[in-house]
């Protein structure tokens, strides 16, 4: 565990006139691609990340009443791809937070896609991350989305590096990095073909720490997970892996109780806590300003496998 930072003399310090220079582009980029796009749709995980995307297009679509409150609806849905292995705080807030906005929600059920046989897993506990993929362009076809709007940021990891902020995806739903369009001035070559659609990240500039930074400012509420809690874990390979029904001990480990948050969510059999005290987003901002591992590769188990892990799920049509 880190250090103690005083984040009451840290907080003051931190000069926070950039978020307000990120906030104006994210929401240039939502309304481009409300502009833009017939049928786009906002992927709303109950992450982080998405919730900030969240708060943002309320910003850009909906009016003010008063102090953080908005009135009205967003013109387009929230698409939530359901493994099946989500974490139950995670489910509960998403919709406890649909509830409150009165927004229109598409959830994409995996189990729907192994009932089809269009996905099929080696064995019940398989991981079932790399297989939205297949659930995820099913909804796409199903609904006729021609963009989708992500929270994914470039300082996730190297693939996510490669994205344009609006990226091309062919008629297969695949990435072809090679083969994305020039992003100058802000100008933006949104033209499709039949069958092909657009993911649009309007915060690809942002970083972990901007994330925490504007979710502190904003008050933006999350899942309790983010923040300190009680969890029982089992210590594996360098990553604290949280017991549930999917992820059970194996020959010989050790089950303990360990005071933990997470950095990310998903799907419960790839998603790792840490070890954290932080109770509040200005505790976890002070946190984010010492760690020295991205989120992904300090939480999840999957994109350990390979360097090229991501950009492989990716090109095949992953978030």
């Amino acid at each position: 565990m880190n250090a103690p930072v005083n984040i009451d003399k840290l907080l003051p310090d931190l000069d926070h006139r950039h978020l307000d220079h990120l906030e104006e582009e994210a929401i240039f980029i939502l309304r481009e691609v409300a502009a833009a796009f017939e049928r786009p749709a906002l992927l709303f995980s109950s992450g982080k990340d998405s919730c900030v995307v969240l708060r943002l297009a309320e910003k850009a679509f909906k009016n003010h009443v008063s102090g953080k409150e908005f009135k009205g609806r967003l013109p387009f849905p929230l698409l939530h791809v359901d493994t099946g292995h989500n974490f139950p705080e995670v489910i509960a807030f998403r919709d406890q937070r649909i509830a409150e906005m009165g927004e229109r929600l598409i959830v994409a059920h995996m189990d729907e896609s192994i009932a089809k046989g269009t996905v099929r897993l080696s064995h019940p506990l398989e991981s079932r991350n790399g297989h939205q993929t297949v659930t995820l362009l099913e909804a796409i076809e199903e609904h006729r989305f021609d963009v989708l709007i992500g929270g994914a940021r470039r300082d996730e990891e190297k693939a996510r590096a490669k994205e344009r902020i609006f990226s091309h995806r062919d008629s297969f739903g695949q990435w072809q990095p090679k083969e994305q369009r020039p992003e100058l001035w802000n100008l933006f070559n949104t033209r499709i073909r039949p069958g092909e659609h657009f993911r649009a990240f309007p915060i690809s500039n942002w970083t972990e720490l901007d994330v925490w930074l504007y979710i502190n400012r904003e008050n933006i509420p999350l899942p309790s997970l983010y923040f300190k809690h009680d969890r029982q874990v089992i210590r594996r390979k360098g990553l604290l892996v949280p017991l549930t029904e999917v992820t059970p001990p194996e020959a010989g480990e050790v089950v303990e109780t360990a005071e933990v948050r997470f950095r990310t969510v998903g799907d419960m059999t790839c998603t790792c806590p840490v070890e954290s005290d932080a109770e509040t987003a200005a505790d976890i901002v002070a946190e984010t300003l010492t760690v020295t591992v991205s989120e992904r590769g300090a939480t999840r188990m999957d994109d350990r496998t390979s360097d090229s892990s991501m950009e492989r799920r990716k090109k095949e049509g992953y978030f």
